[in-house]
């Protein structure tokens, strides 16, 4: 069966920040775009972001990139590539002040310039302290108000989105070069082929691999399915960073702002406990620090409400005004999703699993990576990636608070620019492969023949399942081992799963299905490579090796879907051009 054939000069997969960044650098240098949402692009999950733009750009006090450097160093527990670090760092500034050029709507200082808050695990004079206000924000929307600004600029560039599309396999040449993507028009059900000259994925992170998260639905890991199928290797996926507050029982997001602007957590006995964890930084500390301390709390015994299971953030002291002008989403979130009203009651919070460190191998300038004859970094012709989905490594094991969505922003510039060199450099499209829409088709033909499968929503429950048990806040050597021989066996499920539903218009079960297939790619790469890496590092914390193995472990895992196997590559220890930042005890 030949599938329909649409062309483009760059295809670009999500519509969120780093795809809407990436797509109005090319659209504004006049290339032919499209870009491809499962949701309107304003639904994006960067909607979600709350707490602000990590940059240095000296509002509030003295800052300086170095000393952002430092702390993202510092904050990656020494995985982080130094020279990527240092570019997020040294063009934050630039990206936010393009930004609110482009008309975002930052809260403002009485001197008019951008109002910036603290955040977790940034500090003056190279991590000496005290904190610093960091953080560029629109009260406590500052993903929406991010998104908004950025699709109006796309709309002004004249962008063609793809909404309610899905992209369902990457298509390569004989020499390995991408030359489209294989997608799926939910409306109608129909298949198609998108033939371009570069294709760049921005589709965020796979938090619903997790039964606790506070992602969006839609973050299914879609991205990284893709690419591991296509046989580019995933990396870092035993990194997983768990939030310190999200709504008890029901995952919602409460942001770090909260403690940037003075709230604190408290135990059953009123106690702040994070003083004993951090007794510099206190509430401030890196999230892995303070997830850790809160489960701790928990597992001793600490925790509040009947079943002990919760611990309390409390911001009633910080008065009704600055609540409202600075946390009007989190007040409102907390009357919705835990019943009480932030003003006179502390909100019950729990650890919860927020987002993804590891993701497709890429480089600062965005070009996605994979080992080839002895060197780890080649570049792979055409693909390009930004956003939560690559791995650049710019969070390595634990991303700091504020850094996404400059990693969004400053990436996926970036990934546009050198996109557009290609686009120069490659004028002409190379012909399609004749097994170009081959496993597309293998893989939707298994789905509408398959009867009486395995249900998509029991497999998915069960993946969940495992992964919260297995792979969460701490790790235990007997639950990371029988973790991966379970997750194999949902693996083995879902090539099994079947969907009721074979109609073709705006088919749901479909969609949900290709989710899942996405979904387990990552839980397997995740549970795989946190068992094999035996040491504690950042967020991967294993109670056999309580410590870090920096004579052995200084290097990025690198998971391959053949076989599951695992390889590592070296982390990036020299910067652009800033001195080196050596491994010390990681303290707050």
């Amino acid at each position: 069966m030949a599938l329909p054939v649409r062309k483009f000069d760059a295809v670009i997969v999500g519509a969120g920040g780093a795809g809407m960044r990436a797509s109005l650098q090319l659209a504004e240098a006049g290339f032919r775009v499209a870009v491809l949402s499962k949701v309107f692009p304003t639904r994006s999950h960067t909607v979600a972001a709350q707490g602000g733009i990590g940059a240095a750009l000296g509002n509030m006090g003295e800052d300086s990139w170095h000393w952002h450097m430092f702390d993202t160093v510092k904050g990656s527990d020494w995985l982080g590539d130094q020279d990527t670090i240092e570019f997020l760092c040294r063009e934050a500034p630039k990206a936010v002040i393009e930004l609110e050029h482009f008309g975002m709507p930052f809260d403002r200082n009485k001197d008019g310039t951008v109002y910036q808050r603290p955040f977790g695990g940034h500090m003056q004079n190279f991590g000496a302290g005290p904190a610093v206000q960091r953080s560029c924000c629109a009260a406590d929307r500052t993903g929406h108000a991010m998104l908004h600004t950025l699709y109006q600029r796309n709309i002004r560039a004249n962008t063609h989105f793809f909404v309610e599309w899905m992209a369902l396999d990457l298509i390569r040449d004989a020499s390995g070069q991408v030359v489209g993507v294989t997608a799926l028009e939910m409306e109608t059900g129909e298949v198609y082929i998108l033939h371009a000259r570069s294709v760049l994925f921005a589709t965020g992170g796979a938090g619903r691999v997790y039964a606790s998260s506070t992602n969006a639905f839609i973050n299914t890991g879609d991205g990284l399915g893709i690419a591991a199928r296509a046989g580019i290797p995933l990396e870092d996926m035993e990194f997983w960073q768990f939030h310190p507050t999200g709504v008890a029982g029901a995952g919602v997001l409460i942001t770090e702002g909260v403690r940037g602007e003075g709230g604190y957590l408290l135990n059953k006995d009123g106690e702040r406990f994070m003083e004993r964890y951090a007794p510099n930084a206190k509430d401030l500390a890196s999230r892995d620090v303070v997830s850790r301390a809160m489960a701790t709390e928990i597992k001793e015994g600490r925790g509040c409400g009947d079943d002990a299971d919760y611990l309390q953030l409390k911001l009633d002291h910080l008065g009704v005004e600055l609540i409202e002008s600075k946390l009007p989403g989190i007040r409102e979130i907390a009357k919705k999703f835990a019943n009480v009203d932030p003003v006179s009651d502390p909100i019950p919070v729990v650890p919860t699993c927020h987002y993804m460190m590891g993701g497709i191998p890429t480089n600062y300038r965005g070009e996605v990576v994979a080992p080839k004859n002895g060197d780890p970094d080649v570049v792979v012709p055409g693909f390009f990636a930004a956003g939560e989905c690559a791995c650049a490594s710019v969070h390595g094991a634990n991303r700091l608070g504020t850094n996404s969505l400059t990693d969004l922003l400053v990436f996926g510039k970036a990934s546009g620019d050198t996109t557009i060199r290609f686009l120069k450099e490659n004028p002409h499209h190379k012909d399609l492969p004749k097994d170009a829409a081959d496993l597309t088709l293998a893989r939707l033909s298994r789905l509408d023949a398959q009867t009486n499968g395995e249900k998509v929503h029991e497999v998915g429950a069960e993946m969940r399942r495992t992964m919260q048990a297995h792979c969460g806040v701490f790790r235990f050597p007997d639950l990371l081992e029988e973790g991966v021989k379970k997750i194999g066996e949902v693996a083995q499920r879902v090539q099994r799963i079947a969907i009721d539903d074979k109609s073709r218009v705006f088919n749901t079960a479909r969609v949900e299905a290709l989710e899942l297939e996405n979904l387990i790619e990552v839980a397997v790469a995740s549970l795989t490579s946190a068992d094999a890496r035996k040491e504690s590092r950042g967020a991967h914390d294993r109670s056999d090796f309580p410590d870090r193995g920096d004579e052995n472990w200084i290097k990025h895992t690198l998971w391959y879907k053949d076989g599951s196997r695992l390889d590592y590559k070296p982390v990036h220890m020299t910067p652009l051009s800033a001195q080196t930042i050596p491994p010390k005890v990681r303290t707050y």
